[in-house]
């Protein structure tokens, strides 16, 4: 009886083991098959479904980055209106284009739809219009690089966002950060080089898991336009502020020292730093990056597939993908997780509308100085401290998910801020005064988007009508002109043998 039991005990997991080599081994064919490449990709293509042919499963994953039904307490994919949420910003921004229109970054399949629609880039009539200048399109498409190698650098920064509207039609994708010959993650935009030169690194140098942000921070980073470089003055050519360091502060001294401003306040005439969108500076001080997690481990985390592990390219919020993005390291459950996410945006987000309102009170405040007769020597200390305070805001608010990766550093800006903006409002309680002015300023009702942008002057009306007519007459020409190019792309189809 014993032998019996044992033999049926050894024929059910011989049995076992057969289903599972054989398993193995379909896996591995499915593998192999499903990467047999079907087309050979152009060293410029820019189209996505044609790296999708040889790559389905990255691609396939990519096409999800379309969904905007995802939200979370301050980022997810959904489209959301920020000058709604926080009216306190049209002020903040007055002069400059983040007051028309801020909406918050959707999926990278967006990416060309979104800079159409956006006020800030305005209504173009024809070719050569503006007002914006091309180099805003370098984060926006593959077909940037495509357009640097065969253009050159300098000459694809060079003229206004419109002269390339016809060229600039492909959304983020597989261009943008891998190598069209070996598929290795690669460094598409000649800045973020050019970067590490200045501090006197070499990018050349970085590893495969360094890699996997680097791609990422050719475009997640704080950047400037500059017009000044030799041989190439009058051209808005894209650097990045890293000279001096990375930290807010050294930033600040960099633009300081070369006398730089974005713009110049429409109220308190300040001139402005506009922080962009500092989020591998940031990542650089948190924990995760001090532990070697890399941008991708947590927004583009492995999956697996018909046997095959592959990197998920549905790059997303990791709180729509705990169990993948979190749940690797933290054992955690998913709720508990999300909570610790949402304690410390929150926290971080208290202090920094409160840095907002003393920031407009200050710029408030200063315009009534100017209005009684203030003089710029007395006012040039003043302004320098707006301006130094809110680029501590503009860093902690545009760096996105900071609050989150470097809670500690985000408190620590938003800190250095309060003290400025004090500074700065002490000093123009006592020139108001000098002045003849020994009461409050009284503070405009800008509860409201609305009612902020009608402060500050804005027609907005005028300006939705104007780009209204732009997306109706102009944008279809473009489109129209790009299908006529696309004959022009190196991809073709490999013959297969069977």
């Amino acid at each position: 009886m014993k032998n019996k039991v044992l033999f049926i005990v050894t024929v059910v997991v011989v049995f076992l083991l057969g289903l599972l080599a054989s398993s193995i081994v379909n896996r591995k064919n499915e593998a192999k098959y499903k990467y047999v490449p079907q087309v050979e990709i152009g060293e410029n293509e820019p189209r996505n479904a044609e790296w999708g042919k040889n790559y389905p499963a990255e691609y396939q994953s990519f096409l999800q980055t379309a969904d905007t039904s995802f939200a979370t307490y301050q980022g997810g994919n959904a489209m959301r209106d920020m000058l709604h949420e926080d009216s306190r910003m049209v002020v903040l921004w007055a002069g400059y284009g983040f007051s028309k229109d801020y909406n918050q970054g959707r999926g990278h399949q967006y990416a060309i739809e979104d800079i159409r629609n956006t006020l800030r880039t305005g209504a173009p009539k024809g070719e050569g219009d503006g007002p914006m200048p091309a180099t805003c399109w370098t984060c926006k498409s593959p077909d940037v690089p495509r357009l640097m190698n065969e253009k050159g650098i300098a000459e694809f920064y060079s003229g206004k966002w419109a002269d390339k509207g016809d060229e600039v039609v492909n959304p983020i994708g597989c261009a943008d950060c891998h190598d069209s010959k070996t598929m290795k993650l690669a460094i598409s935009r000649p800045a973020l080089v050019e970067a590490f030169q200045s501090m006197g690194k070499d990018i050349n140098n970085a590893t495969h898991q360094e890699m996997r942000s680097l791609v990422c921070a050719q475009c997640h980073v704080e950047y400037y336009f500059d017009k000044n470089i030799p041989g190439k003055e009058g051209i808005p050519y894209l650097k990045l502020p890293w000279e001096k360091g990375m930290t807010v502060e050294a930033m600040e001294e960099y633009y300081d020292a070369i006398e730089f401003s974005d713009w110049t306040h429409e109220l308190s005439r300040a001139p402005m730093l506009k922080a962009q969108h500092p989020g591998y500076e940031t990542y650089l001080t948190g924990v995760h990056a001090d532990r070697g997690v890399s941008c991708a481990d947590c927004h583009m985390p492995y999956k697996s597939e018909g046997g095959q592990k592959f990197t998920d390219h549905h790059i997303q919020s990791p709180l729509n993908n705990v169990s993948n993005a979190c749940q690797v390291c933290h054992r955690e459950e998913a709720e508990k997780l999300k909570l610790n996410v949402y304690d410390r945006q929150q926290k971080a987000a208290e202090n920094r509308i409160k840095l907002e309102d003393f920031l407009v009170k200050a710029h408030i405040e200063a315009k009534k100085a100017w209005d009684l007769g203030a003089t710029e020597e007395q006012m040039k200390d003043i302004l320098m401290d707006i301006r130094h305070a809110q680029w501590r805001w503009d860093y902690a608010a545009a760096s996105h998910g900071a609050s989150f990766h470097a809670p500690v550093e985000i408190a620590r800006v938003l800190g250095g801020g309060f003290s400025i903006v004090q500074d700065a409002r002490v000093k123009l309680a006592r020139l108001l005064a000098e002045l003849g002015h020994n009461k409050p300023v009284d503070m405009p009702d800008i509860s409201t988007k609305e009612k902020a942008q009608e402060y500050i002057g804005l027609d907005i009306e005028k300006l939705k009508q104007e780009k209204k007519e732009f997306k109706k007459n102009l944008v279809p020409k473009w489109l129209e002109a790009a299908k006529k190019r696309e004959s022009t792309y190196g991809s073709k189809k490999i013959a297969q043998n069977n």
